[in-house]
């Protein structure tokens, strides 16, 4: 069990954290929440040790051991793979560094002796004699493959080190584990892992996340970070959100009687304990939500962005032909014999294993990039709006945000413009911003105003919630659920992707695979697995 005591952090006028009392306990999985600079990574350092409050306390219970996911990946550059997650166990590392020592003695005494009896029998308690093999499984289940494990970590790619390190957390069965987006850098079947791997963890998590899914797979609580306060909810984040959405309404609708009130909530909530049952989670968070008392759920202070994709005019019947496209870069080929026609309102997900197959697409579908062969053409009652991965070209200038979005417009009128920067949560001074020092999650929210001003109707969106706080990204989803137009995007977001997509078009070097159904019946297929393995033989 881990606790909080009146723990208060500022950072000159501005209140962070203010008498924050919580207990974390048992086999719970606690979601941290809260908008972008809220404090959610500032708050597991706390809780961590690696940033002191101005006031208050944390309490690790006596005898408990934290592990924590590390955040400086060139921090065991030096050291072997495998020891690197080993490492992990402070306690049990020191022991096996401390045996060998002794064992190297070439006069080892009965004191010697008396000791390494001591630290094998304290060895053993730890079961470190499968420390080892155990650690390789956790590299191997987190895609790291065994050829590797007697590397130096400064070997891998950064991808991997996250991965090693991810391990390196969930070594030796840690009473807290305290995990900062620890989905970040994984692919769908490592993440599918991991949400296995926590499910069956014992122990208490605390993690950041803003990966819906995941978030509904292992959470049993939520952490909710808004405006200084810190807030536990039972449940997971779809019913945190659901339930303080409608709490939200019902303090809105001013003449709704308390009984009625309490009468929806309660609805609500048995409503939700029922499909909770058919989750991954089943009995255990069943049981949770059905002890909730209506008195529990609040109304969120939260602010949610506007987004709204309008069309300038409806599209014709021709949307977009791709023919034989292929491209290479760096003499790698990323993606080849690319043949799709797009049909009025698909919402397309373009998936690959490798992030630059998706991007190149995308440039070359913008005009920004040239196919090594094959064509494509829209159709003449098309215009797109174009969300790219990177965007820091479009930052270099020293403009306002004003006068940013304003050379995207044919519409000059300020009011006008500022109007969509409303909408994206820029509003009053904020407007005066230079673009220039602008946070990554800032830019992205210009991007989002100046794809909204492009109003097209045929949106392609490489990686749109990069950056994104949960809000936005809720926002942008149901944005794209209720678009009339046609979609292409590419997001690593399981629930995003899985709730807008009618059509999956994945690229490989030897061809593609385009099937008409959604996310999570294209992964779970096995036609369409037997098809993948094919076009990965021919690689």
């Amino acid at each position: 069990m881990i606790t909080t005591t009146n723990i208060s952090l500022q950072y000159g006028k501005r209140v962070l954290f203010d008498e924050v009392n919580l207990k974390f306990m048992g086999d719970n999985c606690y979601g941290v929440i809260g908008a972008n600079g809220a404090g959610k990574s500032t708050f597991l350092k706390i809780l961590s040790g690696d940033v002191d409050p101005n006031r208050g306390q944390v309490n690790l219970e006596p005898g408990c051991r934290m592990a924590v996911l590390k955040q400086n990946h060139e921090e065991f550059d030096d050291e072997l793979v495998l020891n690197t997650v080993l490492r992990g166990h402070e306690e049990m590392w020191n022991i096996m560094q401390e045996k060998d020592a002794l064992y190297a003695k070439e006069d080892f005494s009965d004191a010697d002796g008396i000791r390494a009896s001591e630290l094998e029998e304290r060895f053993a308690e730890m079961d470190g004699w499968n420390a080892e093999s155990d650690a390789a499984m956790l590299l191997s289940g987190l895609g790291i493959a065994e050829s590797k494990h007697d590397r130096k970590m400064d070997e891998l790619a950064g991808s991997e080190k996250v991965r090693v390190l991810l391990a390196q957390a969930l070594f030796g069965n840690p009473d807290v584990l305290i995990l900062d987006e620890p989905t970040n850098d994984l692919d769908l079947k490592t993440i599918e892992w991991l949400e296995d791997f926590l499910l069956n963890f014992k122990n208490t998590v605390i993690v950041v996340s803003h990966d819906r899914h995941f978030l509904d797979t292992v959470c049993t609580h939520i952490v909710d970070i808004d405006f200084s306060k810190i807030q536990i909810y039972t449940g997971n984040y779809t019913f945190w959100y659901q339930s303080s959405q409608l709490a939200l309404r019902q303090r809105q609708a001013a003449n709704k009687k308390a009984e009625d009130k309490k009468k929806e909530l309660q609805e609500f909530i048995s409503r939700f304990s029922a499909n909770a049952a058919k989750s991954k989670q089943a009995t255990a968070r069943k049981k949770l939500l059905e002890k909730i008392n209506v008195d529990d759920i609040q109304p969120s202070g939260r602010r949610y962005p506007a987004i709204i994709f309008q069309q300038q005019r409806d599209a014709g019947d021709q949307i977009l032909h791709v023919e034989n496209l292929s491209k290479s870069m760096g003499g790698e080929l990323l993606f080849s014999g690319v043949d799709l026609n797009v049909n009025r309102g698909d919402k397309i997900a373009v998936i690959s294993d490798n992030g630059l197959a998706t991007t190149a697409f995308y440039e070359i579908l913008a005009g920004n990039m040239k196919a090594d062969s094959g064509k494509f053409e829209f159709g003449q009652t098309i215009t797109t709006g174009y969300l790219p991965t990177s965007n820091e070209e479009f930052f270099n200038e020293n403009l306002n945000l004003i006068d940013w979005l304003r050379q995207f417009s044919d519409n000059k009128d300020e009011e006008y413009v500022r109007g969509f920067l409303g909408k994206m949560l820029f509003s009053g001074e904020e407007t005066f911003k230079m673009c220039n020092v602008l946070s990554g999650g800032e830019k992205v929210r210009c991007m989002i105003s100046r794809a909204m001003l492009a109003q097209g109707n045929v949106l392609l969106l490489d990686e749109p919630t990069n950056h994104l706080d949960l809000e936005a990204i809720t926002a942008f989803n149901n944005a794209l659920m209720d678009f009339p137009g046609t979609v292409l995007f590419t997001c690593h977001d399981h629930e995003f992707t899985q709730t807008v997509a009618t059509r999956i078009l994945e690229l490989f070097p030897g061809g593609a695979v385009d099937k008409l159904m959604s996310y999570d019946d294209y992964i779970h297929s096995e036609q369409v697995k037997a098809q993948r393995e094919g076009m990965l033989v021919n690689q």
